[in-house]
């Protein structure tokens, strides 16, 4: 029987990595995880959820302090925006959460591989100048910034930056462009919106936050819009001409036409991720990436190549941190001889506006197409968030519940909001849907009142027509 240095190596410490490296080491199996960053939690942890958070949460305060919404209860403040302290305080809870991370590490008896991993075959990898062999390893190696061609990003000089550059800007654009609008560009944007910046979203499709309920998709635009943020649908952009701390855009509609150009202090490009495959020496393994460059795998996550797995981002599916640590509990298990179950048709996407957005399961449109395109096999409730009592006091009117059931068994088939606290709003639908609720379930379950939850009761009740509260 060969012999190994660890049951399990994982390639790649962040939410997909870290989690099934300690989920295998409490379940018995002696467990490596390499990682080439200084300090674990990969993207998430580092330059993506955490300190995007951090900003969104603070520049919430200052928009409300400066803009009315504090006066509108009583408040009158005149803020002074402390850039370099809102940086502090992310960075803090950033080293904060990361260190957490090597504790577990160690409280779980995880060794940490420091270095960028190769594999050599499909149970021996290089790190750094360490060899490491495993009867299991798994890949976890998420996902970085997809490249616009001929447009260079140069985070050091903050005028053409990714999203980890948008996190790291010394000062406040006068004026800033973002390309692309997804869940990041939208983030990202709303935050420098907020300390003062004219923002300007261009979107290639006709429509932001693709992927996403299309009632959700009109709202959502029409909100930020009146927070300030101007859009360019249906618009490519060609080119970036950088001068000294200015940025000249040049755009066209995506159909074709003229084009015009707009000169900026900063440019942020946001248009998707891709997965971290390159360099990994998969050839060595033969284990081929598809036309997306991700990693295909089964249900349990085994690739093609014996006792080689994968999770995340580099796998198909939503690139979201829960997805993957979802998908590192679950393949930990199933190396360890148990079951590990994933339900990829219900992983809730949320987007930390102002208001947060948030959706699990179907689209309208989604239901409908798997209806055979029949718009009356659907029934949909909607209830507006003006109509609840706790969002009416809490001053956030904005947004709606939108809940999509099967017109002829009432299970619920996708469950949308758009609310200040939709994301933790959602867990509420995600949980229900997972045990094939109704919506007639959801209406008769009791919710505490004022709360911003009874949306989705009253939603709940608008499928059957007989919402109490419109």
């Amino acid at each position: 029987m060969a012999e190994y240095d660890y049951d399990v190596l994982v390639i790649g410490a962040g939410p997909g990595g870290y989690v099934a490296a300690i989920r295998a080491a409490q379940l018995g199996l002696k467990t490596a995880c390499a990682e080439s960053r200084d300090t674990l939690g990969g993207t998430c942890l580092n330059v993506g959820c955490i300190p995007s958070k951090a900003l969104l949460h603070a520049s919430e305060y200052f928009d409300a302090a400066a803009n009315g919404a504090m006066k509108d209860m009583g408040i009158d403040v005149s803020p002074k925006l402390n850039l370099d302290q809102m940086h502090a305080q992310r960075r803090d809870a950033v080293d904060g959460l990361t260190k957490g991370i090597e504790f577990l590490f160690k409280k779980n008896k995880v060794d940490w591989k420091k270095g960028r991993a190769t594999f050599q075959d499909a149970h021996t990898v290089k790190v750094g100048d360490e060899t490491v062999t495993a009867k299991d390893i798994v890949i976890a190696t998420g996902s970085s910034v997809t490249p616009l061609p001929g447009i260079e990003i140069d985070n050091d000089n903050h005028v053409v930056v990714d999203s980890t550059g948008a996190l790291e800007l010394p000062a406040v654009p006068k004026k800033m462009v973002v390309i692309g609008g997804g869940v990041i560009g939208l983030e990202l944007g709303s935050v420098w919106r907020r300390l003062g910046a004219e923002v300007t979203c261009v979107e290639f499709l006709d429509e932001i936050l693709p992927g996403m309920d299309g009632d959700v998709r009109k709202e959502s635009r029409k909100i930020f819009k009146k927070q300030g943020i101007d859009f360019k649908l249906g618009t490519k952009v060609t080119g970036v001409e950088v001068k000294g701390k200015t940025a000249t855009l040049t755009m066209e509609p995506s159909k074709g036409g003229d084009a015009e150009t707009m000169d900026v202090d900063c440019v942020l490009v946001s248009i998707g991720r891709k997965p971290n495959t390159e360099g990994l020496g998969l050839e060595a393994i033969g284990l081929e990436p598809n036309e997306r460059g991700q990693i295909e795998t089964d249900h349990d996550f085994r690739t093609s190549v014996d006792s080689v797995w994968a999770i995340g981002d580099v796998i198909p599916g939503p690139m979201l941190a829960h997805k993957a640590e979802d998908e590192g509990i679950a393949v930990a298990e199933n190396i360890a001889g148990q079951t590990g179950i994933v339900n990829h048709a219900l992983i809730p996407s949320v987007v930390y506006t102002w208001p947060e957005i948030a959706g699990v399961g179907l689209t309208t449109e989604q239901a409908i197409e798997k209806m055979g395109g029949d718009k009356a096999a659907i029934k949909v409730g909607k209830f507006p968030m003006a109509a609840n009592s706790r969002a009416k006091t809490n001053h956030e009117p904005d947004g709606f519940v939108k809940v999509i059931a099967e017109a002829e068994t009432d299970r619920v088939l996708g469950v949308w909001a758009i609310a200040s606290v939709a994301g933790t709003m959602i867990a509420q639908a995600a949980q229900a849907m997972e045990f094939g609720t109704t919506s007639e379930d959801i209406a008769y379950t009791c919710h505490a009142h004022p709360t911003h939850s009874e949306a989705i009761k009253e939603a709940a009740m608008a499928v059957q027509g007989k919402p109490i509260h419109m």
